[in-house]
Formats: C-alpha cells, sequence, structure tokens
C-alpha cells in the first residue's frame, strides 16, 4: 500500500469544499484497510475514513491524516427464522440496496429511500427519515477496531443506537471502521406508515393499501420536491449536505422556556418515550427569521428546504460552518433552543 499524497477531497464530497487529504488510499478489500491501518499507527497519523461524503464538511486547508476510501463491494441474502438477513459492503450504494429490499418485498427499509451515501454510513449515523431507522433492522456491524487492530463483529444491540447517533458517532468517534452491516428484513411484510407527510402523499395518491414500492415511490418524490435526492445535476440545491441540523430533543423544562420565547403553541412537537419532546429544527430555523432560499454571501439555505446548507459558486467550508453557526445563534438568541450539527466536520489537525 502505497498512499498518495495531497489528494483533493473537495469533488468526493457534495458540498465540493475543503482541501486535499495529506495522504489518501483506496481501499477495495480489507486487506488495505488493515494495511493503511497498520500505516498509520506506526507513523501516529490519525486515520480517517471517507464514505460517500454527503455527510461531511473538509476544512479548507485539508486534513492532515490518512484518509481511506472505503469502497469494499458484495451483498448476500439469506433466510433466518422466517427474516431475512441482508448483509451489504461498507461501499454497497445505500439506495440501491434499498431498492434491492423492495424489489424482492423485503419490508424494513423502504421508508430510507433516496437518502444519499453508503451502506458503512448507515448504522454510525443510524440513518432516519419518514418513520424509520436503521437501528430498526440493524443485526450486526463488522469493524475494524482501530484501538485494538482487530476486526470485530458488534450485535445491534451493542452499538448504541439513539437519534441520529451510535457508538460509532460521539461514542467513540473515530475507533470504528465499517466492513459491512447486516439488516433483518421482513419478507411480505407491510410498509412502515408512521409519518404525516408519507400518510398525506400515498392518500393523494388514493392508495388505500400501499406496497413497498408505492411507499418508495412517494418517499422518493417528497425528497425530490425537498432538493433531497442528489441525482440531478441541474438542482441548484444539490451542493448540501442534506439536513445540516438534526431536530433537538428537549425536556419538558427545556420545551416551556422555549414556548415561552416562540409565543406559538402551534410549534411543532413529537412526545418521545422518555417523557421529551423533539422539535423542528427547520421550523425554528424558519422562526428565527430565515426563509428558504436565504443568502449569506457564497452560502444560503435551500430554496426547497430550511434545513439545508448550500454551497454556490466560491464557497468555502469557512463559509459553511460560519453559516451554520450564524444560524444556530440566532435561533438559541430568538427561541431558546440549541441545534446540533448532523455532518462531520473534519478540521485540519483533529484527532
Amino acid at each position: 500500500m502505497t498512499p498518495r499524497e495531497n489528494e483533493p477531497l473537495a469533488t468526493r464530497t457534495t458540498l465540493a469544499v475543503g482541501g486535499p487529504a495529506r495522504w489518501f488510499v483506496e481501499a477495495r478489500d480489507e486487506d488495505t484497510v488493515l494495511e493503511a491501518d497498520d500505516w498509520a499507527t506506526s507513523r501516529g497519523i490519525p486515520l480517517r475514513v471517507l464514505g460517500g461524503g454527503s455527510n461531511l464538511v473538509v476544512a479548507d486547508e485539508g486534513v492532515e491524516a490518512l484518509v481511506v476510501k472505503v469502497d469494499l463491494r458484495g451483498v448476500s441474502a439469506h433466510e433466518v427464522d422466517g427474516a431475512i438477513e441482508l448483509t451489504a459492503a461498507a461501499g454497497e450504494r445505500w439506495d440501491d440496496l434499498v431498492r434491492r429490499a423492495v424489489e424482492h418485498g423485503w419490508a424494513g427499509v423502504e421508508c430510507l429511500s433516496g437518502i444519499p451515501g453508503l451502506v458503512g454510513a448507515t448504522p454510525i449515523q443510524n440513518v432516519g427519515a419518514y418513520g424509520q431507522e436503521v437501528s430498526d433492522t440493524v443485526t450486526e456491524v463488522r469493524a475494524l477496531d482501530t484501538r485494538e487492530h482487530r476486526i470485530v463483529t458488534l450485535a445491534g444491540r451493542d452499538c448504541g443506537f439513539a437519534y441520529r447517533d451510535s457508538r460509532f458517532k460521539s461514542g467513540e468517534p473515530g475507533r470504528w471502521v465499517v466492513f459491512s452491516v447486516s439488516y433483518r428484513l421482513r419478507p411480505g411484510g407491510p410498509p412502515t406508515l408512521r409519518y404525516a407527510d408519507l400518510e398525506k402523499h400515498l392518500e393523494d395518491r388514493r392508495l388505500a393499501a400501499p406496497t413497498l414500492a408505492d411507499v418508495r415511490e412517494s418517499v422518493l418524490a417528497i425528497r425530490r420536491a425537498k432538493s433531497m435526492v442528489l441525482d440531478d445535476t441541474r438542482d441548484p440545491n444539490r451542493r448540501s449536505c442534506g439536513s445540516f441540523f438534526t431536530n433537538p430533543i428537549v425536556t419538558a423544562a427545556e420545551l416551556a422556556e422555549i414556548d415561552r420565547r416562540v409565543g406559538d403553541r402551534t410549534m411543532p412537537r413529537w412526545p418521545q418515550p422518555d417523557g421529551r419532546a423533539k422539535l423542528s429544527a427547520a421550523w425554528l430555523i424558519e422562526r428565527a427569521g430565515f426563509t428558504r432560499g436565504h443568502r449569506h454571501g457564497t452560502v444560503g439555505l435551500s430554496t426547497r428546504h430550511a434545513l439545508a446548507i448550500v454551497c454556490h459558486d466560491g464557497a468555502r467550508a469557512r463559509d459553511v460552518i460560519d453559516f451554520a453557526h450564524h444560524l444556530q445563534a440566532a435561533v438559541a438568541d430568538r427561541c431558546g433552543a440549541r441545534l446540533a450539527l448532523e455532518p462531520v466536520v473534519w478540521d485540519h489537525a483533529s484527532r
């Protein structure tokens, strides 16, 4: 394994900003990842893992690390106690896997259609949308533990899944390199219908008993209407990470204070099992005075969704982060709510 030096990363991210990787290697097999781990460890250099680049902001100065582009491929399926165990390598495109499941009539991931990125990112982020999360179906994650320098298999229950979070993301960030993920799906099972926008779209299509394919089609249509499907090079909102902030989950006391500051009891809220409430980050951003399409120099909000930050010609990574901090400060000041970034940010010298 001989890493390339000063490899540009901007073209490998959907934001299309950021500087180079000091060292870079593409890994099409697990042995290359193991060699990269040894190479970085022996030199005291941080190891960074790059997937589809759809949830990543790279510093303008680049990253002083060995960046491994994981391109492991392969998909298999077998029956387990009447369910289907679908296993995919980390480098497989996520939406291709969802389409395969829907075409075979395997329920469990149909609402996650159209999400960009690769399989390896799904357990890290606990990817979710329209009433489903991958934690609903993940049974195993096979990964390299870069602390112990060995390959391990973690059961789904040991992944520390939470809302858009996991032990891979916030518990022990940077420790794991995902090799493959296994999902347990329901052959012939009904689609998941527990999200109002999706239910309304299906009702508008006059589908009283929608199939998995019907749900996938509606999800894709909803996402396209929000510029959340990155398949149109003509879309002016395409240079984004999708949702840039997670929806805040607040305690009852925090909610009362936010209600007092906002002064609008129609503010969207969704009760959580632990007594807290989930709020709409997009609604809070708009309430703080930022309309869709708002521009701040070379960056701004999507014209179709207030939760997406979009880059325009001349944008830099620092412009994206500065604008994100501007939104966070405004929402905190005017609404009393704290917004957390959803994308991963690679600083130049961070470990």
